[in-house]
């Protein structure tokens, strides 16, 4: 009796696709397919580095299988919630970096978005004609890039002060042009490498790249593409990430009081103004906002700390030279700028010694002396000095002219066993008028 007839005899009996009992034959059946997937996914993981992103996929692609062995809906944010809790379980220092928060944003907010139950209805399987259904594929596939963008905006401006406005846009033609164009080209070269004949495929997928790399370009070059952002308080961060993690996570219409520390915490960021001086932990580099932009202390500064300075100030322009400004008067060891109209900051640019009684003559009349060695004990600037052993206590340091506020990396009482002991700030409380 064939398997036919035996359905034919019992008609009671189904094996069905949707079975969740542990007798479903086309679930066990099809175990050893699964298992060869997930060494698969082990494998390309450990190829990769085992970078944070690469993890929290190998982690989440395991689960998914897991979850479908044992007939369960695998995409959900418990899922999310395995994978950043294995990842924090063994590297909890990743928790505080851009590539953990960046990745599971992005998925906490896929997974959250498509699990809404108006989106599930309008994302359902219909029988409908080629033109809507890719109309509805599309709408699905921009309203996904514009959420996973405004939860990755924070975070990005947080860490690179700087957040894209256009990428949702980009990813509609990015992605399935990836999928269906580059990918499948760069497969076929590799297998037919094995015989000698890759030569004019690999040249298709050059010229694939070559349109995706056009199109990153155009929409980096649109005007309002890249926003600026300068470094925004941590609290007004933490307001943003957990009102984005309310929104998440809650399915009733309490989710809706997420948008309350949302929107507090970005206005929070956007009201916060760019520093007026900025002061690089070693005190060799320091760069002055200006209403034309930034300016760089020294003429030789190298492209990673240009942009560093650039972007921590808020600036996405290139920045200047201060030797090159109006209003600035520099030499090859000295420049004297005038910030905000009257805060007067004298800075050292070059390692060679300057005549001690007139670096005390031009501390006197300066508010803030910046150097990258120890200064002479009677160089007393009439507010702030940032020199050698000061900056040793400090680290980096942003000045706020008008709101008279100082911002340092390193902060008082953090007991971190890689900092030093830290030290009371020789600042001077009283500032007197300009001479």
């Amino acid at each position: 009796m064939d398997f036919r007839s035996l359905l034919a005899v019992s008609p009671n009996w189904r094996v069905t696709r949707s079975h969740p009992g542990p007798w479903n034959v086309r679930k066990w059946a099809s175990a050893d397919v699964r298992e060869n997937r997930a060494a698969v996914g082990y494998g390309y993981n450990a190829l990769t580095g085992a970078e944070v992103p690469t993890i929290r996929s190998c982690v989440a692609a395991l689960l998914v299988l897991v979850g479908l062995a044992m007939g369960r809906e695998a995409m959900t944010l418990r899922l999310v919630a395995a994978g950043a809790l294995i990842v924090m379980l063994f590297w909890p220092e990743s928790l505080a970096g851009p590539s953990f928060q960046l990745s599971f944003a992005a998925i906490t907010a896929i997974v959250a978005l498509h699990d809404h139950p108006r989106l599930r209805t309008f994302g359902l399987v219909r029988d409908e004609g080629v033109g809507r259904r890719l109309l509805r594929g599309t709408a699905l596939l921009l309203l996904t890039g514009v959420v996973v963008e405004a939860a990755l905006m924070p975070i990005a401006a947080y860490h690179f002060h700087k957040a894209g406005l256009y990428g949702a846009l980009a990813n509609i033609v990015a992605i399935p042009w990836t999928t269906f164009v580059v990918m499948p080209l760069e497969a076929l070269a590799l297998v037919l490498d094995a015989v000698g004949l890759g030569g004019p495929f690999w040249w298709l997928v050059a010229q694939a790249i070559g349109l995706l790399l056009w199109l990153a370009r155009l929409v980096a070059a649109s005007p309002g593409a890249v926003s600026a952002w300068p470094a925004m308080p941590d609290s007004a961060f933490a307001l943003m990430v957990g009102g984005g993690l309310w929104l998440a996570l809650w399915r009733t219409g309490w989710r809706r009081w997420g948008l309350v520390p949302l929107v507090a915490g970005a206005a929070w960021a956007i009201m916060t103004p760019a520093p007026d001086l900025l002061v690089t932990g070693d005190g060799r580099h320091a760069a002055i906002r200006t209403p034309a932009g930034v300016l760089l202390l020294r003429d030789r500064t190298g492209d990673y700390m240009r942009g560093m300075l650039a972007e921590t100030g808020g600036s996405t322009e290139e920045p200047g030279l201060m030797s090159e400004a109006l209003g600035m008067r520099c030499s090859a060891d000295l420049c004297v700028a005038t910030v905000a109209g009257q805060w007067r900051v004298l800075m050292t640019r070059s390692a060679y010694l300057v005549p001690v009684g007139e670096l005390i003559a031009a501390c006197r009349v300066a508010d803030v002396v910046v150097s990258e060695r120890r200064l002479p004990r009677g160089c007393r600037p009439r507010w702030l000095r940032l020199d050698r052993p000061t900056l040793a206590t400090t680290g980096g340091v942003a000045v706020s002219f008008a709101r008279g506020q100082v911002a340092t990396v390193k902060r008082p009482g953090d007991r971190h066993p890689w900092r030093m002991p830290p030290r009371v700030m020789p600042i001077r409380k009283e500032r007197g008028k300009l001479g």
